[in-house]
């Protein structure tokens, strides 16, 4: 069933009501790294039900044995249709690869295409794991700060960018888009000037377009790739719909290569990269047949993205918000709170110790995130009342 017939059929309700209770049931990282007296809103985990056509997928191939190693499949053929009716975008089929997660793929192809030592830029505050993982390919970390505003809106600054690039060494820079932690979905016009910066200086594109998916009511995404620009020659792009559909643990992702030379790349490293095969399957039905619930999600985190605004002005004035463009990861400036938490570098170990609620530390996510922390507001509208009204017990 095409993307648009099934999203008639799915009816309301598609991401149910669960309860706290029947949420500490399951068993992974969001729900296991804490007591349970601590109300979990740290990790890029959602709390609704899974869509019915990504279960029935999984449910059907477990039926018939079919757990084998990984295998693309038809995703490549769907994908590229999904990304022409949401994204307006038409990538080269022939340029699609499965692979295990978003991550990974950026490692290994960090490590393909770039010397041992050399400087890969990223721009803080961003995605914690970019710092670690880029160390362990034995590169470093060259930044490029974003710029914000002081009505807490945040943009790619380009001095910034093009002074990074121009240092001795730097091969790589990773394109967060939309941004992880700060919620902005880049124009064309910001997208373009990093394509000429990055052109100028000959360094490899990586984009992390991970939530594209979730992009929010009032933005449009631009995949880097669908540019008319050279850059995108020397560029990957990154995605999958463990964002969109909740469905990290099934470890399937996807790159998109952006010239026949980089896809021999990924296509030379099958082995490394394989995806898990529940995951492909589990990917295929997201992107094809569960168009409805995306938008339940899309629709539900556009409220929360509200709620939340309306319940920090009534409890939590102090801490500042700007509701993000995209998916369901909201940035907290907590820097006019001082010392009420502690330590006011680090306010979420406040809001833990004191609250008994997890949101991600912001120094995490770069010395920019200093004094901010990050909540997860993809949730249902009384678990997300319960965090703020945790957060405001902290602060006594």
């Amino acid at each position: 069933m095409s993307d648009a017939g099934r999203a008639g059929t799915q009816g309301p309700g598609l991401l149910g009501n669960p309860s706290l209770a029947a949420l500490r049931q399951r068993t992974s990282t969001k729900w296991r790294t804490y007591p349970d007296d601590v109300l979990p809103s740290f990790v890029a985990e959602m709390d609704f039900d899974l869509a019915r056509p990504v279960i029935e997928a999984v449910a059907t191939a477990m039926a018939a044995g079919d757990a084998g190693y990984g295998h693309i499949g038809r995703l490549g053929e769907v994908f590229a249709g999904f990304a022409a009716r949401r994204l307006g975008w038409n990538p080269d089929q022939a340029r699609i690869f499965a692979i295990p997660d978003v991550m990974t793929g950026i490692s290994e192809m960090i490590t393909a295409l770039t010397p041992p030592g050399a400087g890969v830029v990223i721009n803080p505050p961003v995605y914690s794991p970019f710092f670690f993982r880029i160390g362990f390919t034995g590169r470093r970390v060259v930044e490029a700060s974003l710029h914000r505003h002081d009505d807490g809106r945040y943009e790619l600054d380009a001095e910034a960018l093009d002074r990074a690039l121009s240092q001795d060494g730097v091969s790589a820079y990773i394109l967060c888009s939309p941004h992880n932690p700060v919620g902005r979905v880049w124009t064309a016009q910001e997208l373009t000037t990093v394509a000429d910066i990055c052109h100028a200086h000959g360094v490899l594109v990586l984009a992390d377009e991970i939530h594209a998916p979730l992009v929010l009511p009032g933005a449009a995404q631009v995949p880097f790739l669908s540019l008319d620009h050279p850059a995108t020659a020397r560029a990957i792009a990154f995605t999958s719909a463990s964002k969109g559909w909740n469905i990290p643990g099934l470890k399937c992702g996807l790159a998109i290569a952006g010239s026949p030379e980089l896809a021999a790349e990924l296509a030379v490293r099958w082995e490394v990269l394989l995806p898990g095969l529940l995951g492909v399957h589990a990917s295929v039905a997201a992107f094809e047949q569960a168009a409805g619930w995306l938008d339940a999600v899309l629709a539900q985190l556009d409220r929360n993205r509200g709620l939340l605004a309306k319940l920090l002005d009534e409890h939590l004035p102090q801490i500042r918000y700007r509701p993000p463009e995209a998916s369901f990861l909201a940035w907290l400036d907590c820097r006019e709170l001082g010392g009420a938490l502690g330590d006011g570098d680090d306010p979420a170990a406040g809001f833990l110790e004191r609250g008994r609620v997890a949101l991600a530390p912001g120094p995490g996510f770069g010395a920019p995130g200093r004094g901010f922390a990050r909540l997860n507001i993809g949730t249902t509208e009384p678990l997300l009342a319960e965090a703020v009204r945790r957060m405001t017990a902290a602060i006594g």
